[in-house]
């Protein structure tokens, strides 16, 4: 009988649990390859299928989780696994899929490619049935499904995503719309979950899903044994079998056609999930849940967003945070932006990787106090996952629903023995999970910014990565400042590319010193050699005058390019910020209007 013949008895399908924790476990393992074990050690590993066999699974992974190495190599771990489980399999009448996990994105094959060449191998030994699984992505996938179809039209292939309790993958991404995006390939067979979180909380998420959504594709859950605690050097799962057993059934009966084990489990775990399974727990109808209110932005909720999406131009600008407890100066600073009419005031994190105080704890004081909307600096450089949403909540409590991503400056080099850099993501991710939290405990959604270098080398680069920010969920990109003409050049084509709003970068050069160290100290400045003459021997007086002509100059030649300037205050002079607004405002904007 094939898999999706079973499947549609309406009885669970019920998997094996973990290979990879239960073989370190055993004694001398510790630090050892499970998947090279199929080569050194293949009665040990014959063993573990024998045993979750015996418990009652009747379908079991190829030890191939993590195949890596030369591809000769790799494919002979693929074939000594395939040959091992289906041994292992026979007496039993289970079923046998081939176990892969996600594909490496900086190999020299494209994911899909790479999916193509192990299922090669693995359909040459017989395996027609295929789990591709712990993926934080799709990518691959589609390549991998339309490859099998047409190879082995009776193949059953089943892609499992990792989710954390919250839904979100390790890539920024909502398991639920990976879920349903799976689905509607008419090549996949089943979609599912696994590893990551434990039962309890996949319980949650499959009672939260609306399985018709899935096109009549069986789902599958297989979770952790709970959550590890570290003893010594080692990850153990406490959750006990009994529990895991009963959450187990709960989610069969939720729905879900195909339950196992991942990380932690054993196969006492999968003995105790048979027994929970008993009588064939019938799956309900998909019976569509109650739709989620989407989430609105109210007018005046946000009002820089208005204003822009009104066509307005706007004015945010910058102001570095303090380096010490002394608000009173920063906020004075911030007043005085308002009055001369900024639209927003943007606060850098931890700007050149040194500690300054938090641009979200600012934000929240300034709207507050001054009035005028916030626009924080979010790096990826300092907070893990949990912490970024902890903060976005935070945040989004106070109304600041404003906010520039991006990677964040490295560390300085003399800081980094004390100082370590936590990168859970780049950018572009943080930007997509930052937009899959709307809905997910976001009520409102964020206005995302990211940042566009239009000094850098090469700029088509920059703009593919940009357009990646745009299709995670960017709204809008504020540049580096403009100098050059070649700046002013890629930010034309920026305009003509991108799709987002555009808030052109205006930094007032204010002495000779401070042009020589933005070029030469400065990542992503760049001032033309001529501009850098233009300042030598002149006094505070005479730079700043020369400043203000620049800058107005450069913000009247981008503005035909961009919705609004970011103006970046030198070294807190917020004084000759506020002069260079007031001549926009004399010279660019309409008086009854407020447009150019």
């Amino acid at each position: 009988m094939r898999a999706g013949a079973y499947l549609a008895g309406g009885k669970p399908l019920l998997f094996d649990g973990a290979m990879g924790t239960y073989y370190a476990a055993g004694p001398g393992r510790a630090g050892g390859s499970c998947e090279e074990a199929n080569l050194r050690a293949p009665s040990e590993i014959a063993a573990i299928h024998r045993a979750y066999l015996e418990a009652g699974a009747r379908a079991i992974r190829t030890n191939t989780f993590d195949v890596s190495g030369p591809w000769e190599t790799a494919r002979s771990v693929i074939e000594a696994g395939c040959a091992i489980a289906l041994e292992a399999a026979k007496p039993f009448g289970a079923w046998v899929f081939a176990g892969l996990g996600p594909a490496p994105r900086e190999g020299a094959l494209s994911p899909g490619a790479h999916y193509r060449r192990q299922a090669e191998a693995f359909l040459a030994q017989g395996i027609t049935c295929f789990l591709v699984e712990t993926l934080p992505t799709d990518e691959g996938v589609p390549e991998l499904a339309r490859f099998l179809k047409e190879r082995c039209p009776q193949s059953f292939l089943l892609a499992s995503f990792a989710a954390a309790p919250d839904g979100i993958t390790r890539e920024g991404l909502s398991a639920r719309v990976l879920l349903e995006r799976t689905a509607a390939l008419p090549e996949v067979d089943g979609v599912g979950l696994n590893c990551v979180s434990g039962p309890r909380h996949l319980l949650e998420f499959v009672r939260g899903l609306d399985l018709s959504a899935l096109g009549g594709k069986p789902l599958s859950v297989m979770p952790n044994a709970g959550y590890p605690t570290v003893l010594g050097r080692r990850a153990v799962y406490r959750g006990g079998p009994d529990y895991f057993a009963a959450l187990l059934a709960d989610i069969a009966r939720s729905g879900a056609a195909i339950v196992g084990g991942c990380c932690g489990t054993t196969p006492a775990h999968i003995s105790q999930a048979a027994r929970a399974l008993e009588g064939g727990a019938v799956r309900p109808p998909a019976v569509p849940v109650q739709p989620r209110s989407r989430p609105e932005v109210r007018p005046g909720q946000n009002r820089l967003r208005d204003k822009l999406a009104a066509g307005e131009r706007v004015m945010a600008v910058e102001l570095d945070p303090p380096a010490d407890d002394s608000v009173e100066s920063f906020m004075e600073g911030v007043r005085a932006l308002r009055e001369a009419g900024a639209d927003a005031v943007t606060v850098a994190d931890c700007p050149v990787g040194r500690p300054r105080a938090d641009s979200s704890l600012l934000a929240c004081k300034i709207r507050r106090e001054a009035g005028v909307e916030p626009l924080p600096h979010l790096t990826c450089r300092d907070r893990n996952l949990n912490a970024t949403k902890a903060l976005l909540l935070g945040l989004s409590m106070e109304g600041v629903h404003n906010i520039l991503l991006v990677t964040g400056d490295p560390i300085p080099s003399e800081s980094r023995d004390e100082v370590k850099s936590v990168f859970n993501f780049n950018s572009r991710k943080l930007i997509r999970y930052v937009s899959g939290l709307t809905g997910q405990g976001l009520s409102t959604p964020f206005q995302i910014f990211g940042a566009l270098n239009v000094n850098a080398p090469s700029f088509k680069r920059q703009l593919a990565l940009a357009q990646e920010k745009e299709e995670a969920g960017a709204a809008g990109f504020l540049t580096q400042p403009v100098h050059s003409p070649q700046a002013l050049e890629n930010l034309a084509l920026a305009r003509h590319t991108l799709k987002g709003k555009l808030l052109g970068g205006v930094l007032p050069i204010v002495s000779h010193r401070n042009a020589l160290f933005l070029n030469n100290e400065v990542a992503g400045v760049w001032v033309p050699e001529e501009i850098v003459r233009r300042y030598q021997g002149l006094d505070r007086e005479e730079a700043e005058a020369l400043a203000l002509e620049l800058s107005v100059q450069a913000a009247r030649d981008m503005a035909p390019c961009t919705d609004g300037w970011y103006l970046m205050t030198p070294f807190r002079r917020t004084a000759l910020v506020v002069r260079i607004m007031g001549r926009l405002r004399e010279e660019m904007f309409d008086k009854k209007s407020n447009n150019l």
